[in-house]
This record gives structure tokens, sequence and C-alpha cells, in this order.
């Protein structure tokens, strides 16, 4: 009988992302560990010409080297980047791919293949150029299949971390009234009694969140405020019907998850909105 080891790569690599939902790991940690096991799979498979490996094959360490240094050079890229398409793989996205290989060992049981992880990083804080470049795109890009409304809301929250240099959980209490985009001769938003001065480039990103939360607000009948809402209902439990879009703030970990889901789809990386924080 088969074991992990023994398996085909790709059987296993299946089997190991349903073991990893199986335990509980986040969606988006799912899906990119997936991804990135494939990526490793058919990186070795076109470089030397095979059909199939088992999986015990597929993570010996000349494979995994060539595997990430050819992902440190960009060749394993399927999407554009902020820097061009020949750009170097981001840092942590080099972290991710050991951390997603660590965890694939582990589940075959060849734990001794192990590779050490590289200190950690400045989490990929970005350029000014690189932030405003990816809030252009989360602006106006949105993947076949995504929410409009979760998707201007996720823009916003971006363009608000960049200009006021505050995290989204410091920006989830704001209300409404704490945004002025008629301000003159600058729109500014209030957080926690600060003014900030927004551009123009945020005043029009969040100025499309407003309009599109005033339709959303306009279905419900009342309007407790909250800058940031859910864009759909949420689920029913125990007897407890679906909390209707709008009604509640959206909470932190819903403008967190939305952030890494919308970047990860549009240009690969799921960072997160820390990355959008000036560098100190």
């Amino acid at each position: 009988m088969p074991t992990p080891r023994t398996t085909d790569a790709l059987t296993a690599i299946g089997a190991f992302v349903n073991a990893q939902q199986e335990a509980g790991y986040a969606y988006e940690t799912v899906r990119l560990r997936g991804t990135l096991l494939t990526e490793f799979l058919e990186h070795v498979l076109n470089e030397e010409k095979a059909a199939s490996l088992t999986a015990e094959e597929l993570v010996q360490p000349e494979r995994a080297d060539s595997w990430l240094d050819a992902a440190d050079a960009g060749e394993t890229r399927r999407r554009n980047t902020l820097l061009g398409p020949d750009a170097a793989a981001a840092y942590d996205s080099q972290r991710a791919r050991i951390q997603t290989y660590n965890a694939f060992v582990d589940y075959i049981g060849i734990s001794g293949l192990r590779r050490p992880y590289p200190a950690s990083g400045h989490g990929d804080r970005l350029e000014p150029e690189q932030a405003y470049k990816l809030l252009r795109t989360l602006a106006v890009k949105r993947p076949t299949g995504a929410n409009a409304a979760t998707a201007i809301r996720t823009a916003a929250v971006a363009a608000l971390v960049a200009a006021t240099g505050r995290s989204v959980p410091q920006l989830h209490g704001l209300n409404v009234t704490d945004v002025d985009l008629e301000r003159r001769p600058v729109p500014a938003v209030t957080v926690n009694d600060v003014e900030h001065l927004l551009d123009k480039h945020t005043v029009e990103i969040v100025g499309r969140w407003l309009k599109v939360r005033a339709g959303i607000m306009e279905l419900q009948g009342t309007d407790p405020g909250y800058l940031w809402i859910p864009t759909k209902p949420g689920r029913a439990r125990e007897g407890v019907p679906a909390q209707k879009p709008g009604l509640t703030r959206a909470a932190v970990r819903t403008l967190h998850a939305a952030h890494r889901n919308l970047v990860l789809q549009v240009i690969g990386v799921p960072l997160r909105p820390y990355a959008l924080l000036p560098r100190p």
C-alpha cells in the first residue's frame, strides 16, 4: 500500500491540502500552500522533462534548491508585479515557499529535510511609488468573480492606511462623519482626534466606496454611520437570521482577509495592509 512518501506527488499535494483544511488552517493559507506546491512540482517536471514523481522524489534537496532559485529569479511567476515581470521574488514570498516546503515534508514523514527559515523581514513594506501603483491597481482592477463592493471597500481601506500611516485596527472604528472629502483647501480624515490630509487619489478611491456604501444603506432604510460595513449578509447561526449588510461594523478580520484575498488575486502576493504603512 502506498505511503505518503511513495504516493504520486500531485496526489500527495492534494491530500496535504485536504489535511491542512481539516486541521483548521485559514483558507488563504491553505490555498497559497497548494499553489506553491503545484508551482514546485510543475517546475521540476518541466525542468527534468518528467511525466511524474513521487512525493519523496519531489522534495529532494537539489530539486527544492532548483525551485527556490528559479522562484527567486522570478522564473516561476505567472502574473506581473508592481516592479515588472522580471523582478526578483519578494522576500516574504520566498519565506512562504520555505514554510510550505517544511509543512509538506513534515506531512509525508521526512522532517529531516526541513529547511531553516530566513530571518523575518520587514513584512514587505512597499516604497511610496510601489504603494501608489498597488492602490491604483486595486481601484481599477477587479478579478473575475470578485464582489465589486468588497473590492472597492478593500481599495478604500488600503488607501487610508497609506494616507494616514494608521493600521486597519486603528481605522476600524471610523464613522462616515470622520471623513470630509469636501473640506477646503484639502480633504481630510480624522482618526482619534488627529486630522490626516488626503491626496486626490485617496479622495477618489474613498469617494467611490462612499457611493457604494450609500447604495447598500439605502436598501436597509437606516444608517448607523459606520464607515466600514459588511458588503453581503452574514451567516445564520443557531436559528438566528443572517445579519443584513450595513447594520454592523465590518470586523477587523474581515477587512484583513478581504485585503489579502484581493491583493493575492491581483498581483499574486498576499501582502498585508501593513505593507502600505510608511517605512520608519
